[in-house]
């Protein structure tokens, strides 16, 4: 599908991930990594569940890694047709050597650090297992980091300034590539060898400005089975749209597409569309507007359960249902 070339995506929006228990997913992220709870809301499709935000300073699009709160989650079988890896970027490689301390002393489970897409990064896991992975910026151009967060005992010239690339691991992989390009407008700006071992080389995909915030990687596993999702697997990738005017070329667009898709759905954050692509991937396309500090100062970001306006006249009746939430 031929589109207008000038609307294009800016980069990752957030990335959504599953926890089966909140507080110790809070304590990791905050903490361990640093990042600020810039939101303490409801799944808006299950009010029965938290959804926290994590991001930077000012919660700032680009830099948001989020959780649904669902107790009692069971194991993540990892496989294909998944978000495999979720990246963050960092000011530089002394950063990840700052991490890798911090890691060994508080007993987080991670690698050495190592090249991908010829970018010093460090992977890691949390409590859950969830697949993560720190990258230096080392001055790269591309995609502008979010503002490091000086509430946490992370010095701020180590701290985590937004997301990196999302790593998409799939069995075949030309439907999903003919989606990135042909229709999200992303370009191939590179690829790099598995470190998995002798499997097809990782693809590297762009869009925007480009750099870390604003990629995806492609990687092809003939070997293994279709993921089964637990806690610490993601459940999906957004990516920004600037603004709600470029929000409705991209509603025509994927609806044109012949995707099934969610159609518009008001976050109130943020407006959202969702599709799957063909290796049932579940995409988002979000806006950079109106943003989290739309019904909180930017100062309190996330010390109170923020409810969007159509959930508000429920508030009592969504509190009761909630279990109480440790996360001081």
């Amino acid at each position: 599908m031929k589109g207008d070339d000038s609307l294009k995506l800016l980069g990752l929006h957030h990335v959504s991930l599953l926890t089966g228990k909140a507080e110790r997913n809070f304590h990791f992220y905050t903490k361990v990594l640093g990042l600020r709870l810039v939101k303490k809301t409801v799944n808006q499709d299950n009010t029965e569940s938290y959804h926290l935000f994590y991001g930077d300073a000012k919660g700032s699009p680009g830099t948001e890694i989020t959780f649904f709160d669902i107790p009692g989650l069971g194991h993540t079988y990892p496989g294909v047709s998944s978000i495999s890896s979720t990246s963050l970027r960092v000011k530089d490689t002394a950063s990840l050597h700052f991490w890798e301390e911090r890691f060994k002393e508080q007993g987080i489970q991670h690698e050495l650090i190592v090249k991908r897409a010829n970018r010093d990064t460090l992977a890691f896991q949390d409590y859950e297992g969830t697949r993560l992975i720190l990258v230096a910026d080392n001055g790269e151009e591309g995609v502008r980091p979010g503002e490091p967060w000086g509430g946490s005992d992370v010095p701020v010239e180590h701290a985590i300034i937004g997301l990196g690339p999302v790593t998409l691991t799939v069995k075949s992989p030309e439907p999903t590539i003919d989606v990135l390009t042909a229709l999200m407008g992303f370009k191939q700006v590179g690829s790099y060898p598995s470190l998995a071992g002798n499997f097809p080389d990782i693809l590297v995909f762009a869009t925007g400005e480009g750099g870390s915030g604003a990629e995806i990687h492609l990687e092809t596993r003939t070997d293994l089975p279709r993921e089964r999702p637990g806690r610490g697997s993601v459940h999906h990738v957004a990516f920004r749209i600037p603004n709600e005017e470029e929000y409705e070329y991209w509603v025509k667009r994927i609806a044109s597409s012949g995707l099934i898709n969610s159609g518009k759905v008001e976050r109130y954050y943020f407006k959202a569309l969702y599709f799957r692509e063909p290796n049932h991937i579940l995409f988002e396309l979000s806006t950079d507007t109106p943003g989290f500090d739309v019904d909180e100062p930017i100062e309190t970001l996330g010390e109170r359960l923020a409810l969007p306006p159509f959930l508000e006249p429920r508030r009592a009746e969504i509190e009761a249902s909630l279990r109480p939430l440790d996360i001081e």
